[in-house]
């Protein structure tokens, strides 16, 4: 996967993705296998926002059955199976513990009665060929055996707890960057660091846009038939500035914050109700990972962050439905902040807006014809909603017979039947080298990851701490489109997901990638200290 603007700057392409999130991604990897010639630009760097910083779930949404959103339920459930089996090395079942506290036999019967719905939906989970992958129906455990699989969820009034299955992503990140090399693969030219400033048009039709390099600071023009914006909670502030006024559809962005803690649980998974909606308690990588908070964000996206008193205010909260977690600040490892894009609907909250998406024509809505918007949405079903966006495209471009094939064909680290066996057999090939980690983060690419060990085996050395070896920043850079240290450390490895890594860590990342991309002693030094601000809380203006 290679930059190269000056492909994007003198070729002319059926369709320009904006946005190199999830959504982006996904529209450009079905664009590409469809034939059409599908240019994408980011930006900043892919997956670095919403599509990176989440619950890391790929789920049904189990509370939208109290919404009666049976068809989004049933869709996130139809998507959760489709990504484990395109992508098995990245989404794997998760058990879910939902406790009851002081519920009655009423308050049990509702639950039960929900998750009974909810299995219904999900008739197609034992549809895949991995056993392994397959999730089982929900049932009850009582108060001892309970306890016995989470004894953090003792405290007055526990009545037992319901199990249930969903999935989760190893690295969401890593999901969302394989569909675009996929979508490189299969011919779509790629940029991040890319940033859509104006879009061309003439005679009441787009015809492309103004891309700044954001490496270069050069400016270059992308001329091509249609224009989809994907741009999450950036969508809206993009076209009133592209449009010159206020775009027909407006988006309410939410705020959730999670935190990485050391392990509250063994191998399931807590779903915790409370009065301000949820939150999870999720087992990730030898960790918990808690999360999410659900508030409005007025403010312009670009202005995100956590405060002490984001975190403050969610330990009060964790620990007063857990009591035995007793968690404080010196015991949050990492911290980090995303925007939900959600279509306003007139929800009184963002908790209990829809998370349906909504794809808009900006012909009709805004007398511009050949540009599209992506809106809302959720990651489970951002490979769903990219069809529908492409079918509306291939029908613009007169293609429509061309059949969506992404439910189907597997991503270019998924190349293999069942994972356990491919463990087994990435053990055999690469002995210890294999790790784990390294086996879920490349799949069946680890092949080309330790191609470079062979004759520099100096990078099998370990970098970060948490199973990360100096051959992935060198790979970054030739196969991967990483351009910044934060690319590296946040995003095509897992260096900097528990913390701030230490400073050698970081020189050697530095050092590995500058001498890849040619970076002077000053540019360096920049990129470390750019770093700093991902491990650093900010007070609220």
């Amino acid at each position: 996967m290679k930059r190269d603007l000056n492909r994007l700057g003198s070729e002319t392409y059926d369709l320009l993705v904006i946005g190199g999130g999830v959504t982006g991604a996904c529209v450009a990897r079905d664009a590409a296998l469809r034939g059409i010639k599908v240019a994408l630009v980011e930006r900043a760097d892919f997956a670095g926002a919403t599509s990176a910083h989440n619950s890391k779930l790929i789920h049904g949404g189990l509370r939208y059955l109290r919404q009666f959103e049976l068809g989004l339920v049933r869709e996130s459930l139809r998507e959760r199976r489709i990504w484990q089996r395109i992508a098995p090395h990245l989404v794997h079942p998760l058990p879910f513990l939902l406790p009851l506290y002081e519920s009655g036999i009423a308050g049990r019967a509702v639950m039960a009665a929900g998750l009974t719905l909810y299995d219904l939906l999900s008739f197609d989970r034992t549809w895949l060929a991995d056993p392994d992958q397959r999730l089982e129906s929900h049932s009850w455990l009582g108060v001892s055996r309970a306890l016995a699989r989470a004894p953090v969820m003792a405290a007055p009034g526990f009545e037992g707890a319901f199990l249930y299955a969903d999935a989760q992503m190893y690295a969401p990140e890593r999901l969302a960057l394989e569909c675009l090399i996929d979508a490189d693969q299969h011919g779509a030219a790629l940029a991040n660091y890319a940033e859509a400033t104006k879009l061309l048009q003439r005679n009441g039709r787009v015809e492309g846009a103004v891309i700044a390099d954001g490496i270069t600071r050069s400016e270059i023009e992308i001329r091509t038939r249609i224009v989809v914006v994907a741009a999450g909670p950036w969508s809206d502030v993009f076209l009133a500035k592209a449009l010159g006024h206020p775009a027909s559809h407006r988006l309410v962005r939410s705020k959730g914050i999670h935190l990485l803690v050391p392990a509250l649980t063994h191998d399931a998974a807590l779903t915790i109700a409370d009065t301000q909606g949820h939150f999870f308690v999720l087992p990730w990588r030898g960790h918990s990972l808690l999360g999410t908070t659900d508030t409005a964000f007025p403010r312009d996206p670009d202005a995100l962050s956590v405060s002490e008193q984001d975190i403050e205010m969610f330990l009060r909260r964790v620990n007063s439905r857990l009591p035995e977690a007793r968690l404080t600040r010196e015991r949050v490892e990492f911290f980090y902040a995303g925007l939900r894009p959600l279509v306003d609907d007139g929800s009184s909250t963002t908790y209990s807006a829809s998370r349906r998406s909504e794809i808009v024509d900006h012909g009709s809505a805004d007398k511009i014809e050949g540009l599209f918007s992506a809106l809302g949405g959720k990651w489970t079903t951002s490979r769903a909603l990219a069809e529908t966006v492409v079918d509306r495209i291939a029908n613009s471009l007169g293609r429509a017979g061309v059949p969506c094939r992404t439910a189907s064909l597997r991503l270019p680290g998924a190349r293999f039947e069942r994972m356990r066996e491919f463990e087994a057999q990435q053990r055999l090939t690469h002995a210890s080298a294999a790790s784990e980690h390294l086996i879920h983060m490349y799949g069946s690419r680890l092949t080309n990851l330790f191609a470079l060990t062979r004759e520099r085996p100096e990078l099998l050395s370990p970098l970060g701490g948490h199973g990360d070896i100096a051959a992935q920043a060198v790979f970054a850079a030739r196969e991967e489109m990483a351009l910044t240290l934060s690319d590296v450390v946040m995003r095509r490895t897992g260096m900097g997901q528990f913390g701030r890594p230490a400073q050698r860590d970081l020189e050697t990342a530095a050092n590995l990638l500058g001498k890849e991309l040619g970076w002077t002693e000053a540019r360096r030094a920049s990129e470390l200290a750019t770093l700093a601000p991902s491990f650093e809380t900010r007070e609220a203006a």
